[in-house]
């Protein structure tokens, strides 16, 4: 997510309205590692429907968080779209929001059971923290975070039950009981702090560790899961990845994809830091948020922060 435009939209109910017209596979470009590139979804820019993070149903839907819009959205494989959260605005419009001016969901897991979970920055502390939406239910906010958090990228530890979210503002990193309680400031430094633009951003668990973007400064962070939860040594993994935003690990590897949101593209990162391009703005990127990895299939979210044209769905494969 960057921070280029601090706008508010009225959270309009989505469209159920499903596109009708055939879109065209696009070519990948010389640089892409990526192929059958497509745009398999439109969304309104008006009404607020900038997709910021992606998270996978077991039956091929798909669910988003609508950012400026304030709702988690379900694209099933019939084209069918369902509303599943609507969440309020706050009294003061959110004007108060760190580095935005504007509220917005922001991180999105999904729990084995089905149960989603989401962030959402408000400028407030009656709504700023994590939010759990169960299947059938209603959103509910099980964790407080400081009003003057940016609570962005969100990582799922199943096996310690727990809860892990990059803050933009704060340089620091939150952990939260799955349950729900009280959030621990999990890890702090430079390497989240915000430059200029978003600090901490995407954040991923993987492997005993918390993996954190940090989009001012171009670069992937590993810190470990310690033997009895505290977080270990920083480990600067990647460099050089100028408005990274959030990722996905390849299955079965330690090989990273990633969105580069103010460059427009989507990069692989191989486990030494070095990286290729594997699609730009030629494929239908604008300006990427997020990323999922389902099998061969890559899934990836376009806000239009800074582009403001077309936010989108864009289904492409991996080699």
């Amino acid at each position: 997510m960057q921070s280029k435009h601090a706008l508010m939209f009225a959270g309009l109910a989505l469209s159920a309205t499903v596109l009708t017209q055939t879109i065209p596979a696009l070519a990948a470009t010389p640089t892409s590692g990526l192929t059958k590139v497509r745009i398999a979804e439109h969304f309104d820019l008006a009404t607020g429907q900038q997709p910021e993070n992606i998270a996978l149903e077991p039956r091929g839907a798909v669910d988003l968080n609508m950012s400026v819009a304030r709702q988690v959205v379900r694209l099933y494989p019939d084209g069918r779209r369902q509303v599943l959260a609507q969440l309020p605005l706050p009294a003061d419009g959110g004007v108060h929001t760190p580095l935005l001016g504007f509220p917005l969901i922001t991180g999105l897991v999904r729990d084995d059971d089905g149960t989603l979970y989401f962030l959402y920055a408000a400028g407030t502390s009656d709504q700023t923290g994590l939010w759990r939406l169960r299947p059938g239910g209603t959103p509910e906010r099980i964790t407080a975070l400081p009003a003057n958090s940016l609570p962005n990228g969100l990582g799922l530890d199943p096996v310690r039950g727990e809860l892990y979210s990059a803050d933009s503002a704060l340089s620091t990193v939150w952990r939260m009981p799955l349950g729900g309680g009280v959030a621990t400031a999990w890890a702090g430094g430079p390497e989240l702090a915000p430059q200029g633009s978003l600090g901490a951003n995407g954040l991923k668990v993987h492997k005993d560790a918390v993996w954190v973007t940090n989009t001012s400064l171009g670069t992937i962070t590993r810190i470990p899961i310690r033997r009895h939860g505290a977080a270990g040594t920083f480990e600067t993994k990647a460099t050089g990845l100028p408005g990274i935003d959030d990722f996905a690990f390849i299955p079965g590897s330690d090989r990273i994809i990633a969105t580069l949101d103010s460059q427009n593209k989507v990069a692989i990162v191989e486990p030494n830091g070095r990286y290729t391009i594997a699609l730009t703005g030629r494929g239908g990127l604008e300006n990427p948020t997020s990323i999922a990895v389902r099998g061969h299939t890559v899934y990836i979210t376009s806000a239009t922060w800074s582009l403001r044209k077309d936010p989108n769905l864009i289904i492409a494969r991996l080699p």
